[in-house]
């Protein structure tokens, strides 16, 4: 029904027809614009990794938009400003790496530095990552204090994912730690 080709052999069954490819996905120029809108966006809610594979992306939505998207899309991206304070703009590149840890489950060693500028080693489990007080904090359970933690994200020196699997199975949930955070919301 949707023009794809179909066969079907016995002990092989269903399979669409060798040769055929699937059309590139399409955009609604309302789709793009709203991708092109939040380009903006990342440079104050996210950091670096991100923007860059935020921009990968749009590049490839870029690709596929007909002639008179595109020039709508360059038109609109000319004409849109956004300026960041200083406070959100995020320098380091962890958001991307850190959100592959907590989807693998793996061990992450860090650099950090807390309030008081003491630079601590830790090897944590990370559970997620919340935006909250205008920064990003990684939720993790630290094996040196043996407890759940709060890493502000613009504090961290370094990471390094260990691809060791998590030691402790049963974590708390991220929405259960974010209920006793001393913010609303």
């Amino acid at each position: 029904e949707q023009g794809v080709p179909i066969s079907f052999e016995a002990n092989r069954g269903y399979f669409i027809v060798q040769g055929y490819f699937l059309p590139p996905v399409s955009f609604s120029s309302e789709e793009a614009n709203a991708f092109l809108l939040m380009e903006f966006m990342i440079p104050a809610f996210g950091d670096k990794s991100i923007q860059t594979h935020y921009s990968s992306a749009l590049q490839k939505i870029r690709s596929v938009l007909r002639g008179s998207q595109k020039d709508q899309l360059e038109f609109l991206d000319s004409n849109i400003k956004m300026q960041v304070p200083k406070r959100l703009k995020n320098d380091h590149e962890f958001l991307s790496p850190l959100q592959n840890c907590i989807a693998e489950k793996t061990i992450v060693k860090l650099e950090y530095k807390n309030n008081n500028e003491e630079v601590s080693s830790r090897s944590i489990e990370p559970i997620g990552l919340i935006f909250y007080a205008f920064s990003w904090h990684l939720i993790a359970f630290c094996h040196l204090r043996k407890a759940y933690r709060d890493f502000k994200i613009s504090r961290i020196i370094s990471i390094m994912d260990t691809h060791k699997p998590f030691e402790k199975s049963d974590h708390v949930s991220l929405n259960d730690f974010m209920s006793k955070l001393p913010v609303d919301y």
